[in-house]
């Protein structure tokens, strides 16, 4: 049987679901991106419809479409070569003005990337395209901060109840599906607006029965829900190291996730050496998944599979009788809880990095915590000031780095006053833009100077800028030597600007 998401996804906007607002805003920026000619990030909770909403648009508009994975392709030469072309070449067979729709799916998984060049150059080829851009992305603020501020932004919101339940009833009909009203209604509740998610639960419990009624619905639900604790129960329990191996292929996990499930249960059975040796499998594991992350290369998943289950099966001795409670893996709470400090701690470690020519790793463990310790409390305030002007910090995250609130007059001063430094440097920095054409004029009516001695023995001409010291002195120093100072240094100098 065909997949019913792809079978009945929108072929125009008009068709897509749940986001009215947010595909006319999609339609508004395409139809006027000769104006603006800048990129949009589409971002939401996976299964809104944000990569059906931006095919639906090119096929409305007549546009072809190019499109780029980050999961398959993350690096910076193929970005450059993949989406860097098409967005700068259009074709006589496109659309109007020989326009063409390029959408990078996935858009913020550059950002795991960004060590090895994939962000940095995202970013560059939106800034430069002469085509449209549609970044999809899941996780808004996982993507770098100059990549965000560079394009357009429009989110997709969590479809409703009531806009899934009439796409569910219109694919049962056209599938000749019978069903009950409150079958589907159950479908849309258990799917917390994941349209997509809805459309594949329909077509399983579709597949297993004749009408579809309220209990088949629930069955389905009990099933996949119980499926995590039988095979903990198995792989603790039960089974022997092959066993525990073939029976985590029925369970719908990936191994990331997988693995932190066996982590936080298998203490409540295992104890001492059985434990220590069950633990010793599992950091194996965890070794493999982090040469997945960093090579892509998803064969790996297997050795952290086997690691995992047949390894801790293994590790058991003796029997594991009895009922015990297994719970989800605490570590996914953590992650809520801490999600909002740890955008913060992101966004700054990608100025840090931008700006220090480092990486975001690099900036997130070494820089970071030299920053805190030197500015804790905001005790030496000039260098938190300067801290503050050179990382374009806001009150919250100088309340982040320094561990000060961001509501207090002691952090808002210091705010103000590196929005003045910068404002200051800024002219500073202009190389005297301003006063360039009063010297001009200035020029024209100072007699022209002595010529030099033709026979000076080679050297070079010079001249001798005097400048006012603080009591009112005159030093002198040639001109080489001064623009060499006023010059700014292409912001490689790093800390000690502000050291």
């Amino acid at each position: 049987m065909t997949d019913w998401t792809e079978t009945y996804r929108p072929t125009t906007l008009s068709e897509v679901r749940g986001n009215n607002k947010a595909r006319d805003q999609l339609r508004e920026w395409a139809e006027s991106w000769d104006d603006h000619r800048k990129s949009v990030i589409v971002h939401g909770s996976p299964g809104v419809g944000k990569t059906s909403a931006a095919h639906a648009l090119a096929n409305d508009l007549g546009w072809p479409v190019m499109e780029l994975n980050a999961s398959d392709s993350r690096g910076a030469d193929v970005i450059e070569r993949v989406a860097g072309e098409a967005a700068k070449s259009g074709t006589l067979t496109a659309g109007g003005a020989g326009r063409r729709l390029v959408i990078l799916d996935e858009a913020d998984n550059f950002h795991g990337n960004a060590d090895y060049g994939g962000s940095r150059e995202v970013t560059r080829v939106v800034k430069d395209a002469n085509q449209p851009i549609v970044l999809v992305a899941n996780e808004f603020y996982d993507m770098s901060q100059s990549l965000r501020n560079a394009c357009e932004t429009i989110e997709f919101r969590d479809v409703s109840k009531r806009s899934i339940v009439p796409v569910l009833r219109d694919i049962c009909r056209r599938e000749g599906v019978e069903f009950d009203e409150e079958a589907l209604e159950k479908i849309a509740e258990s799917t917390s607006g994941d349209l997509r998610s809805a459309v594949n639960d329909l077509q399983a419990v579709a597949e297993e029965t004749e009408r579809l009624t309220v209990e088949d619905v629930v069955t389905g639900q009990r099933d996949t829900t119980e499926g995590i604790f039988d095979f903990l129960d198995a792989l603790i329990k039960e089974e022997d190291a092959e066993g525990a191996l073939r029976a985590s292929y029925d369970v719908d996990e990936t191994p990331d996730d997988l693995l932190n499930w066996i982590e936080d249960n298998v203490p409540k059975d295992y104890e001492g050496a059985e434990l220590a040796d069950a633990y010793g499998f599992l950091s194996n594991a965890d070794r493999w998944l982090g040469r997945v992350r960093a090579t892509q290369n998803y064969s790996f998943w297997r050795y952290a599979t086997d690691n995992m289950t047949a390894g801790v099966a293994a590790s058991r001795r003796g029997d594991k009788g009895g009922w015990t409670r297994y719970g989800p893996p605490s570590y996914w709470s953590k992650l809520g809880r801490t999600k909002g400090t740890r955008n913060t701690r992101d966004s700054i470690a990608e100025r840090i990095a931008e700006r220090e020519g480092a990486s975001v790793a690099t900036a997130r463990r070494e820089i970071l915590p030299f920053l805190s310790a030197m500015t804790h409390h905001c005790k030496n305030r000039e260098l938190t000031v300067r801290m503050a002007a050179a990382y374009d910090l806001d009150a919250s995250e100088v309340s982040f780095v320094t561990g000060s609130g961001k509501d207090t007059n002691k952090v808002q001063s210091i705010v103000e006053d590196a929005e003045e430094r910068k404002a200051e440097e800024a002219v500073e920095h202009s190389g005297n833009a301003f006063f360039e054409a009063e010297r001009s004029s200035e020029d024209d009516t100072d007699e022209p100077a002595a010529d030099t001695d033709a026979d000076d023995g080679g050297n070079e001409q010079q001249t001798l800028v005097a400048s006012e010291t603080d009591d009112g002195s005159a030093t002198e120093s040639t001109a080489d030597d001064q623009s060499a100072a006023d010059e700014p240094d292409d912001d490689q100098s790093g800390l000690s600007d502000f050291m």
